[in-house]
């Protein structure tokens, strides 16, 4: 709006009103949707996609779909997705080879676990209370997997598949990585060259490979050079593995927070007296952590959803779960059922890490919003 189409003050003549500022959904859409003729352009591509696709999608999912069929032969004569598939197989893809009468125990476990970390993002846990919620949360569920006492059946971790396996090396892998990495950034920027020649080789190293090599090598290569008699179980090798593998990633990171701290913070904690690792507990890394936290989040999501890579070594993840139920011949070719069924709950478990890592940022206020 130009200087001379502003409206007049009718208390002052000579002088012209500001614009008014525009709220509400119009005027969300002419900002967002119908700011420029590109905009415009696209907007209406993609509206012409969704009123294109989302008729036969709905048709699909939910007007054509069967849901009482009682095998794949029923479902095969219909033109909608088959969900009777995941009705009769949802209990192989949630937890795989574990023993079907003792299935109520993952499924505790994961009700535990996932109450666990829902407890740790709560502002009001954060106190040295956390730390014991975590050792019992922990304990609960290994006895829970393991058994073995309190009159529960023992149960072999290679028994054990799903989401209660993938959750638990998502878990471990985050919380084991994260200090790891942490201290991996500390010896990078390190003035000891000893120290800072084994961070970066590592580092270096590790992020030059793809994570299904590292898998290959914790399964097949490693036992091969330990001594005679000497082995480690398969699933601990492979978490390891997402450990270390993890770790290299969120060295990186928390390196590049750490340059963005100015110096003067440095100088102004040495001139306190404060010692090497006050600096950094104190005033040096809450400030770098706040600055990483979207990248550390994409790192996060990103390793839960790589924890299916360890079906390439025989765990039966969420993947390899779908697979198995998908190996029944009386249920066969019913593969895009079972993978939405798996990709919505690792959606699920995403968005609820992207939004909460976005509440976070805001509410610590890292001073970096545009």
């Amino acid at each position: 709006m130009s200087q001379h189409t502003l409206p007049i003050d009718p208390v002052q003549p000579g002088r012209r009103l500001p614009p008014k500022k525009e709220s509400g959904i119009f005027a969300w859409m002419r900002k967002n949707l119908f700011a420029s003729p590109l905009s415009i352009l696209i907007t209406a591509l993609i509206l012409w996609f969704l009123l294109m696709t989302a008729p036969l999608l709905i048709e699909w999912v939910w007007l054509k779909a069967n849901f009482t069929a009682g095998s794949g032969t029923e479902c095969r004569g219909t033109e909608g997705a088959c969900w009777a598939f995941i009705r009769e197989k949802y209990r192989l893809i949630l937890f795989g080879t574990y023993p079907y009468a003792e299935q109520w125990r993952p499924l505790l476990a994961v009700i535990i676990l996932v109450a666990v970390i829902v407890c740790s993002a709560i502002r009001t846990f954060w106190n040295k209370w956390l730390l014991l919620i975590w050792l019992v949360g922990l304990g609960s569920v290994a006895i829970l997997m393991w058994g073995g006492i309190l009159g529960l059946s023992p149960i072999d971790n290679s028994r054990w598949g799903g989401l209660p396996l993938t959750l638990i090396l998502a878990t471990f892998g985050i919380g084991l990585a994260f200090p790891f990495g942490v201290l991996l950034a500390l010896g990078r920027r390190s003035n000891m060259p000893a120290i800072k020649a084994l961070c970066v080789v590592y580092i270096e190293i590790i992020r030059g490979v793809p994570l299904i090599s590292l898998l290959f090598m914790s399964s097949v290569m490693l036992p091969l050079f330990l001594p005679e008699g000497v082995t480690f179980d398969k699933l601990l090798r492979a978490q390891i593995a997402i450990i270390m593998f993890t770790a290299a990633y969120i060295a990186e990171t928390v390196r590049g927070g750490l340059q963005a701290i100015p110096k003067g913070q440095i100088e102004g904690a040495e001139s306190l007296g404060l010692s090497y690792w006050q600096q950094m507990y104190k005033i040096v890394l809450p400030q770098a952590l706040k600055i990483v936290i979207p990248p550390m989040v994409s790192i996060f999501i990103a390793l839960f959803k790589d924890t299916s890579l360890v079906v390439v070594i025989g765990i039966y993840d969420l993947t390899l779960s779908a697979k198995a139920a998908l190996a029944d011949p009386l249920w066969r070719g019913f593969s895009v059922e079972a993978y939405l069924f798996i990709s919505l709950i690792y959606f699920v478990f995403c968005f609820a890490m992207s939004r909460y890592a976005k509440n976070l940022e805001a509410r610590l206020d890292t001073g970096h919003k545009r």
